[in-house]
């Protein structure tokens, strides 16, 4: 009979490494088996967090008497260790992605002090996190800065859009942009204009929910992501989530067509105005409708945005003078107005005025398809007569990133119509398939 004590499962938990599966049974008999992730900084004395296959977080509290059973080792990373590397480090000649970090809830966790979310403090934090990034080959890690979305403007889409040259000019293969989802949207249209000649995808991914959260969908968004990273064909700026609720599919968006659809859900991105380019399932990606190839390169910078761009969301009620306040001193201006592009005509007065000082104006939809259309009704007519420019079915959000790239580019309003209205990037389909009008 042997009188040595039992192993402590405390002891033998707090050593392992992140991504290590685990079956816990209590002394109670209950049996839970997840994948170790880290601990936040007040997760108490002797608690063991772990990822369910639902997806969701549980934190355990191991008692001397319970029992731990490793099932499968942590994922090697690339170099055949289970412990992060560094990832800034530079890559040999071995084909490597670049991750570029700007803050958001992907890169995010919880502030249990607070009960509000704030950002991983640098790479370490991130690595800790997506600990087998490089699984398929190496990625490097470059923060960009470390901001919530609705923080990042034109300026930052300039700085990541030069950080993205850099390291394709370096010879990353693909990049990867973590960000935040409330304005992702913007940003990758922004890239779309300020990008030229990729010679590989530049892949802007986002999470719904911070890694740390139960049902966190970030880690897998990023995995997909680099997946899509990694393809020998595609080169434009896209948009990787979810594509439903499960961890099984995702939806690869144009970044001049995709929407935020939902303040939370894990599938709340959509393409507008047609289908996403097409699937990430498993470790297959599926392309199923036309995408920019690459180019030979080099990829170019085509900056800087211009300013003094804005929206103007027509609602009824809207006093002309309010509205003519609001734009007073604009560059451009991008009007989401109602159905196919209207307005209250009580406005044509102000509208005139901009335009002949040189303001900018154009027409979007305020719909969530379809397109801005100035020949069905008398009001797009005169307001077309006025000099607006209708948009056909380019998102409002898509419109303004390009106003401001066109403004970059010109102070003559004639070229900035010019720009604004010559497809670019994917953002405008000039052509679509008759509808029954109801």
């Amino acid at each position: 009979m042997s009188d040595s004590a039992p192993v402590d499962p405390w002891d033998r938990a707090r050593t392992l490494a992140m991504g290590t599966v685990v079956r816990v049974t209590t002394d109670d008999g209950r049996e839970w088996r997840g994948a170790v992730v880290p601990p936040h900084e007040l997760s108490g004395e002797r608690i063991l967090q772990l990822k369910l296959a639902t997806g969701y977080n549980v934190g355990l509290r191991l008692a001397p008497t319970d029992t731990l059973e490793v099932l499968e080792a942590a994922p090697p990373i690339g170099n055949g260790s289970t412990a992060p590397v560094a990832r800034s480090a530079s890559p040999g000649s071995e084909p490597w992605l670049a991750l570029l970090t700007t803050g958001g809830t992907i890169a995010s966790r919880v502030d249990y002090r607070t009960g509000g979310v704030r950002p991983v403090q640098g790479e370490s934090e991130i690595l800790s996190f997506y600990p087998d990034l490089d699984r398929d080959g190496p990625v490097r890690v470059v923060p960009v800065f470390d901001r919530l979305s609705e923080e990042i403007g034109p300026p930052d889409w300039e700085e990541m859009a030069r950080r993205t040259v850099a390291v394709l000019a370096e010879g990353a293969s693909g990049v990867v942009i973590a960000h935040g989802t409330d304005t992702l949207a913007y940003t990758s249209a922004a890239l779309s204009f300020l990008l030229e000649d990729l010679p590989g995808p530049v892949v802007i991914v986002g999470a719904q929910r911070s890694p740390d959260r139960p049902s966190s969908d970030g880690f897998t968004n990023l995995s997909a992501a680099v997946r899509l990273a990694r393809h020998p064909e595609l080169a434009e700026v896209v948009v990787v989530m979810h594509e439903g609720l499960s961890d099984d599919r995702f939806a690869i968006h144009r970044g001049t067509r995709v929407r935020k659809m939902h303040s939370s859900r894990r599938d709340a991105f959509r393409s507008r105005n047609g289908p996403p380019i097409g699937w990430i399932e498993g470790t297959t990606v599926h392309l199923v409708h036309p995408f920019r190839a690459r180019s030979k390169g080099p990829a170019r910078f085509s900056g800087p945005m211009g300013t003094g761009a804005m929206i103007l969301w027509f609602h009824p009620g809207l006093e002309p003078s309010r509205a003519e306040a609001f734009v007073s001193g604009a560059r451009g201006v991008v009007i989401a107005g109602t159905g196919l592009g209207n307005l209250a005509l009580t406005h044509l007065p102000w509208i005139q005025r901009a335009i002949s000082r040189g303001t900018t104006l154009a027409m979007t939809t305020q719909c969530l398809e379809g397109v801005a259309d100035p020949y069905v009704y008398a009001t797009g007519r005169e307001l077309a007569r006025a000099g607006v420019l209708y948009l056909g079915d380019m998102l409002p959000e898509t419109a303004y990133t390009k106003l401001l790239w066109a403004l970059g580019r010109s102070t003559d309003p004639k070229i900035v119509g010019e720009l604004l209205l010559a497809p670019r990037a994917g953002e405008v389909e000039p052509r679509h398939e008759a509808e029954d009008h109801l």
